[in-house]
């Protein structure tokens, strides 16, 4: 799975009087709470490598994280389709702060293991030239999240753990478990 990831991180090269600098890319680790941030986790021996940013919905059980992350983790508010009212309202939030956040960090490559928290940023992300790497969660083996769906048209990688999945989304590549 890293190989597959590593491919689409090249260095930026920028050039300063005569000398060639190797700039590290911005890249944005973005998923919803709860197994997505976990498999999106997985991939920490990536973070270092790069400029990183995470983000992910502000939760309880992931505000730890920020003694962690510190000044590179980033939250977007939490909601659930389950309290449809208040998840509107909610949602057009997350969208604004996606907009700001974006703009802040400016990332090259944006890297989600989905939920809905993922969708905006990846089409803002396609807008204005960033590359997408979606990777399909391990906990499907046979059917298509509603993310996935709408990050596959988009996405420059997509990214399938299950061989199965390859029949849903025949442009993806399998890349194996990302545990």
């Amino acid at each position: 799975m890293l190989k597959i990831i590593r491919i689409l991180f090249q260095p930026d090269l920028c050039l300063k009087k005569g000398m060639v600098l190797i700039v590290k890319k911005k890249v944005l680790f973005i998923s919803s709470t709860g197994g997505h941030l976990s498999e999106l986790l997985q991939l920490k021996p990536l973070f270092e490598k790069y400029d990183y940013y995470i983000i992910t919905e502000k939760d309880k059980s992931n505000e730890s994280l920020k003694k962690e992350y510190k000044e590179k983790l980033y939250f977007l508010p939490y909601g659930t389709r389950s309290k449809i009212f208040t998840y509107i309202f909610k949602y057009f939030y997350l969208c604004l702060k996606t907009i700001y956040y974006y703009f802040k960090i400016r990332p090259k490559v944006i890297v989600t293991t989905g939920t809905h928290t993922a969708g905006p940023m990846c089409y803002l992300g396609k807008v204005f030239g960033s590359k997408i790497i979606y990777i399909e969660t391990f906990a499907n083996t046979n059917t298509k999240t509603a993310t996935g769906k709408l990050i596959y048209p988009i996405a420059d990688l997509f990214i399938v753990q299950w061989e199965e999945m390859l029949k849903l989304y025949p442009k993806a590549v399998y890349g194996g478990s990302i545990y």
